[in-house]
């Protein structure tokens, strides 16, 4: 859920059009000097697309206070997001998709953008579409001429629509423009973006942070529906793996089973989602036309079977017995209901970690290889018991907000922490300490707890977890030997 070439960042200006991308920099009105943007926004080729400058604009000499360039993207919280009124996908001669492009920072309010559009088959030279500006952007050819009503010259193809506002008047509102899919299907289209968060001190340096994103629009083609099914649900329970709980929460891992729940015929490798489904860091919510709704709000639909759908709820502060449908490419199914609860907190112990009647909770030691556990407790898998003062993973779905916020639906891309409180012991022990209490960056709605083991005698210990006052209803183990 997870970038190019790199050509010269540096650029001649020899007119008064060049300035800054940061809208704010110095207006050149004498002698040629090298710079890497115009007034209206940077010349071409600063996405960090492939075939791109890498650095997009903290290229050296522009926005960066490194003498080779950087950093990009700037450390922090900032980032540049763009969204895409067809979500995911774009249908082949269809009519324009509405982009919408912000940029956020901790620090700098006003911000400008650059976004390009490549073919799969060809990401650094081959233009997807035609990009149409609204108030506020302006669209230049490679070839760094505005784009006329003919399109670009054949040897200047590749697109790039960037902020055009009043000279010196970077925005602070997010940037809307419009984007026409290919005629035909031209298979994956990929979108890159850089976003640069300036401080309008006039000048192109390091107090201006750059960020950039990539997006990729799947091809919509319409199939045959061989599914005469209607979708019928007959449980729903929380991930088998984590506690297999007849109630959920809001980001919580569900299992919904039932049968015509998807089309026998759906070629979709082991059903599950897959990178190209993803809109940027927004999980989807429709895997080959099946969709979920829990209380009138979409889920994030990740696996698919005829008996089977897997989804991570959406964000609700809905409480109670909440509707649940499914849809297919034929039928929606009735209402099925469900408890939802504030907090329903579960620790990852699949039935494999049973062993003599006892469920050991799944933990990991540092190499992320070795489990917690009596050698042997599960054949072919490595093990080693827990030690005082050893730090160990344990992982687990449903116990609420984080912060800074990640809501369900969205892969984390930092560090975060448990807003609710949250108590570990081992039996009456409390654990040493938690060194992180929060979301696994790269997924959605994974959380991770890194334990420090108390100084406890060697044994099998009961694992008891609270979090915002609501207790693990699981019967847990670790074991330690000294």
């Amino acid at each position: 859920m997870s970038k190019g070439s790199s050509v010269s960042g540096r650029f001649k200006v020899t007119n008064a059009r060049r300035a800054a991308w940061a809208l704010g920099a110095a207006f050149v009105i004498s002698v040629p000097v090298y710079l890497c943007a115009h007034i209206a926004g940077p010349d071409p080729r600063h996405t960090a697309a492939p075939g791109d400058d890498p650095l997009a604009c903290a290229t050296a000499g522009c926005h960066t206070g490194l003498p080779k360039g950087g950093p990009l993207p700037y450390p922090g919280n900032g980032a540049v997001t763009a969204t895409f009124s067809s979500g995911t996908t774009y249908t082949p001669g269809g009519g324009p998709i509405t982009i919408t492009v912000a940029v956020s920072d901790p620090v700098n309010t006003h911000y400008g953008f650059q976004m390009t559009a490549r073919l799969e088959s060809d990401l650094t030279n081959a233009q997807a579409g035609n990009f149409t500006a609204t108030a506020g952007e302006i669209v230049l050819c490679d070839n760094g001429q505005v784009k006329g009503n003919s399109g670009c010259p054949a040897n200047s193809q590749v697109q790039f629509i960037e902020h055009s506002r009043a000279p010196f008047q970077a925005s602070t509102t997010p940037y809307t423009f419009t984007w026409t899919p290919p005629a035909t299907n031209v298979g994956p289209v990929h979108f890159y973006v850089a976003g640069n968060a300036v401080n309008n001190d006039n000048q192109p340096d390091a107090g201006d942070h750059v960020y950039t994103a990539q997006y990729v629009l799947q091809p919509l083609v319409v199939s045959v529906c061989t599914n005469t099914a209607i979708p019928v649900i007959t449980s729903i329970h929380s991930l088998s793996g984590f506690g297999d709980f007849p109630t959920f929460a809001a980001g919580s891992w569900l299992e919904i089973k039932g049968s015509g729940l998807s089309d026998p015929a759906d070629p979709r490798p082991g059903g599950l989602w897959a990178q190209a489904d993803f809109n940027g860091a927004n999980a989807p919510t429709n895997l080959d036309g099946i969709s979920v709704s829990i209380d009138g709000k979409p889920a994030f639909v990740e696996y698919i079977s005829p008996t089977q759908v897997n989804v991570q709820a959406p964000a609700d502060t809905t409480t109670g017995s909440v509707a649940v449908t499914i849809t297919n490419c034929n039928a929606t199914s009735t209402v099925f209901n469900v408890t939802k609860a504030n907090l329903v907190p579960g620790m990852l112990a699949p039935p494999s970690f049973n062993v003599g009647g006892k469920q050991y909770l799944v933990a990991l030691f540092p190499d992320q290889v070795t489990y917690v556990g009596n050698a042997n407790l599960v054949p072919g898998v490595p093990f080693r018991p827990a030690k005082p003062s050893d730090v160990i993973s344990a992982y687990g779905i449903g116990f609420g907000d984080v912060t800074p916020a990640f809501p369900p639906g969205v892969v984390v891309n930092a560090g975060n922490k448990l807003t609710n409180s949250l108590a570990i012991s081992f039996g009456s022990t409390p654990a040493a300490a938690i060194n992180y209490l929060g979301l696994v960056q790269s997924l959605t709605g994974l959380y991770q707890f890194s334990i420090v083991v108390p100084n406890v005698p060697d044994g099998d210990y009961p694992i008891n977890i609270t979090v915002g006052g609501v207790t693990v209803q699981q019967t847990l183990f670790v074991t330690v030997h000294h």
